[in-house]
């Protein structure tokens, strides 16, 4: 089953109201993408890429590089928030498709290599994977970056108990997105968990980055009003026990990073 869609509407609502700023704050985003191209690097294409597909693109954070390394014929950047793709900074030869990452406006065994940073947490997994096997090719590599279930443990630990609703979403781990992919057809090559956490000096910070980068959405049993005044002092001193030796506040970010292959 494919996500329900008034979450799917509230989440691209969050990413197209987050476009202007995702770019000053997507700090870790840059970081998982360098990760990512690491990985992609030590699992690269058996053969010259004719068509890459980036899957869910956002404002074309590190494709810059991935095009450098791979020089692909034809390059499709997918998102499905229209105002991600307005913004510049897109290769100048992205073709630039608004679309659904449960599905893709492509042909069977069409695509040579897919890359998709920091989006396939937002799907149905099964859903998302079945499709990346069926628009690749045989002998086709998809390299992903999702998260797990430890991210933002700071804040769902701090949030505990404060109030009933929810703060951050479900993650699947990694044993799920390897079951998705085999169920899909495809073959795990590679799977790592680089440490990684976004800080500010500051939780308003902290919660404000995160915001501008639209991955403030919980879906069901979020949060509808403000906290009160007593709720976030709580909330406050209960995560400055996570304040590091350089004064900063963390915010951990449980990635997970594929190599998968379309057997050919």
């Amino acid at each position: 089953m494919t996500e329900p869609a008034d979450r799917k509407q509230r989440v691209r609502a969050a990413f197209n109201r987050a476009a202007p700023s995702y770019n000053s704050a997507a700090a870790v985003q840059r970081e998982i993408c360098q990760q990512l191209l690491a990985l992609a690097r030590a699992h690269p294409p058996q053969a010259p890429v004719s068509t890459l597909v980036d899957a869910g693109c956002g404002t074309g954070v590190g494709a810059g590089a991935l095009l450098d390394w791979l020089q692909p014929t034809q390059h499709l950047a997918i998102d499905f928030a229209a105002a991600m793709l307005r913004q510049p900074g897109h290769p100048a030869r992205a073709r630039l498709l608004c679309a659904d990452l449960e599905a893709l406006p492509i042909g069977d065994a069409q695509v040579d290599a897919l890359w998709s940073s920091l989006a396939l947490q937002w799907c149905n997994p099964a859903t998302a994977l079945h499709e990346i096997g069926r628009v690749l090719r045989p002998g086709g590599r998809a390299w992903i970056a999702t998260l797990g279930p430890d991210t933002l443990h700071e804040l769902r630990g701090a949030f505990a108990g404060i109030d009933h609703a929810r703060h951050v979403i479900d993650f699947h781990p990694a044993t799920h997105w390897h079951q998705c992919a085999s169920d899909a057809g495809l073959r795990v090559r590679a799977t790592r968990h680089p440490p990684t956490a976004a800080t500010a000096t500051t939780l308003k910070g902290l919660l404000r980055d995160i915001k501008a980068i639209g991955a403030d959405q919980v879906g069901d049993g979020r949060r509808r009003a403000p906290l009160g005044r007593q709720a976030w002092q709580t909330l406050q001193t209960r995560y400055e026990k996570h304040r590091r030796a350089d004064g900063l506040l963390p915010a951990t970010y449980d990635v997970i990073l594929l190599a998968l292959e379309k057997p050919a």
